[in-house]
């Protein structure tokens, strides 16, 4: 038996068990009469294998009650059983719909506005592309590379909306096949883009990247997500998002090479998603490309930083000073209200 909050799904196991207590017939006599086996008799009575023409057939042969009443007893058991568990499954992704940023994902037109709990789920369920909320913790659908300040229920929720969207707009990106080792080789020219304006700059980084099989996208920034930016696999192509969160170029550019260094590294595709170990590896690769650890080091042996000494030492990076700046910064060499003049800070659109 089987039960939600308005139906209850009674198996016609149910039936043949008041008719052997009635009679005061055995499973296992009435298995032998059956010409089945025991262990079947008691899979039929406790509603675990379907009630067949044959065995309704059988059963009006020994219990004297037509085939046609037992065949009746299994369509209604069956489709109680869908409705039971299609409302159980209902009330089960409305609790997980309050999770997500339903309000913002609308106001960004990525899915219909409502108020109505049950639409909200259906709404979901196709923006996700799962017949149940809750299939999205299974890592075989949510495989993503990615990079975030903490880690909530919530959080995880709105990094799922924000990802499938980058998913959904990628699908009409073109993009060559994925060629990791071309990418490793436009690494110097992608660098040099930071010297750039982001009307410059975005559109060829997006076709740069596309001829290495990677679909670029951008995308505001869902609150409560924590997120900078995700990298992960669908098809036969590589989709890289970024959010304009925080949005000073030494940050965004941090986070692209981040997110590249996903690629590089090999971490993308993993069935459990990034490790720690993957997200500080990717850390270091992105802070050591935008400026060799070797040559940092010997910048900042000095210990003075005025805008003069960093704008050089920029230059010969080929990087923008505030690239230098947030380096600083964030290694405590200087403190964060320190030459924020050197910053520039972007307005991305999609």
């Amino acid at each position: 038996m089987a039960r939600s909050r308005s139906y209850i799904a009674t198996p016609p196991g149910a039936t043949i068990k008041e008719q052997l207590n009635d009679r005061g017939m055995s499973q296992k006599e009435f298995a032998a009469r059956m010409d089945m086996s025991e262990k079947h008799i008691s899979r039929l009575i406790n509603g675990d294998v379907q009630l067949t023409p044959d065995c309704a057939v059988r059963l009006e042969m020994v219990l004297g009650i037509p085939a046609e009443f037992w065949s009746n007893l299994e369509a209604i058991y069956r489709e109680k059983l869908v409705k039971v568990e299609a409302e159980n499954a209902m009330e089960q992704d409305e609790e997980i719909a309050r999770h997500f940023p339903y309000g913002e994902m609308a106001k960004y037109d990525w899915i219909p506005a409502t108020r109505n709990s049950k639409e909200k789920v259906l709404h979901l369920r196709k923006y996700f592309e799962v017949v149940e909320l809750s299939l999205l913790g299974n890592n075989q659908i949510t495989r993503i590379a990615c990079r975030r300040l903490a880690i909530t229920k919530k959080s995880d929720l709105a990094l799922m909306a924000w990802a499938q969207r980058a998913k959904v707009i990628a699908r009409g990106i073109d993009t060559e096949p994925i060629n990791v080792k071309g990418l490793i080789n436009k690494l110097d020219e992608i660098r040099s883009m930071t010297l750039m304006s982001p009307e410059q700059f975005c559109p060829r980084l997006k076709a740069l990247l596309s001829e290495c099989g990677i679909a670029l996208v951008f995308l505001p920034h869902l609150k409560g997500s924590f997120l900078h930016g995700a990298t992960f696999m669908d098809g036969n192509k590589i989709v890289l998002g970024l959010t304009a969160r925080g949005s000073d170029a030494d940050r965004f550019w941090f986070c692209l090479f981040h997110e590249l260094g996903h690629i590089i590294l090999g971490h993308i595709g993993n069935a459990d998603g990034t490790t720690e170990l993957d997200e500080a590896d990717a850390d270091v690769w992105s802070r050591d490309q935008l400026i060799p650890a070797d040559a940092f080091g010997k910048f900042i042996e000095h210990k003075a930083f005025s805008s003069e000494m960093v704008i050089a030492f920029a230059e010969t990076m080929c990087v923008a000073p505030g690239v230098v700046v947030g380096r600083l910064q964030n290694e405590g060499a200087i403190k964060h209200n320190m030459l924020n003049e050197l910053k520039e800070h972007y307005v991305i659109a999609g």
